[in-house]
C-alpha cells in the first residue's frame, strides 16, 4: 500500500482542500478521501482505518513520503500495535513512490478538470473518480484493480 495527498484545490462546501489518495501494489485498487491541508496524521489513520482497512485488512508495508504526517510518532505506533512496517521513501525521491505519484497526477488533472466545472462541490465526484480508476485497465497488470481484488467486475 502507498499513500500520498494532492492538495491545492479550490475548498469544497466542507472546507476540504486536498485528497489522500491510497493506492494497493499489486491490484493497484486506489481509494480517496476528500481532506483540509491541515489534516492530521490522526485523521489520516482513521481515513485509513474506514477506505483501506475495513475492505482490504492491513497491508504488510506502507510506503508513503517524508510528509510530517506519516513520520510521527503516532504513526510509528500505530503501525507497531498492528503488525505493518512503514517503509519511508528516499527524501527529495518521489520516484521511489512512482505508483502513487502516477496516480496523483490522473487525479490532479481529473480533478481539475471537475473543479473548473463544479468547483464547490469536486468531492462529491470523488466516489466516481475512484470508480472509474479501479474500473480501467492497467498496463502493469493487465487487469483493472477490480478484476484483481474480487475476481469479478463490478456491474
Amino acid at each position: 500500500m502507498s499513500l500520498d495527498f494532492v492538495f491545492g484545490l479550490p475548498a469544497d462546501d466542507r472546507g476540504n482542500t486536498g485528497v489522500v489518495a491510497f493506492v494497493c501494489r499489486l491490484s493497484k485498487m486506489v481509494h480517496f478521501a476528500p481532506v483540509r491541508d491541515t489534516v492530521t496524521g490522526d485523521e489520516v489513520a482513521r481515513l485509513f482505518m474506514d477506505c483501506v482497512f475495513r475492505h482490504h485488512g492491513l497491508p504488510e508495508t506502507i510506503v508513503s513520503d517524508r510528509d510530517p504526517r506519516f513520520t510521527a510518532a503516532f504513526w510509528q505506533t500505530l503501525f507497531r500495535l498492528l503488525g505493518t512496517r512503514l517503509s519511508m521513501s528516499t527524501a527529495d525521491h518521489p520516484q521511489t513512490d512512482g505508483q502513487t505519484e502516477r496516480v496523483n497526477r490522473v487525479l490532479e488533472d481529473t480533478l481539475r478538470s471537475i473543479c473548473a466545472e463544479m468547483p464547490r462541490s469536486w468531492a462529491d465526484r470523488l466516489p466516481m473518480v475512484e470508480f472509474a480508476l479501479n474500473n480501467a485497465v492497467h498496463a502493469s497488470t493487465g487487469f483493472t484493480p477490480f478484476y484483481l481484488n474480487g475476481l469479478r467486475h463490478p456491474q
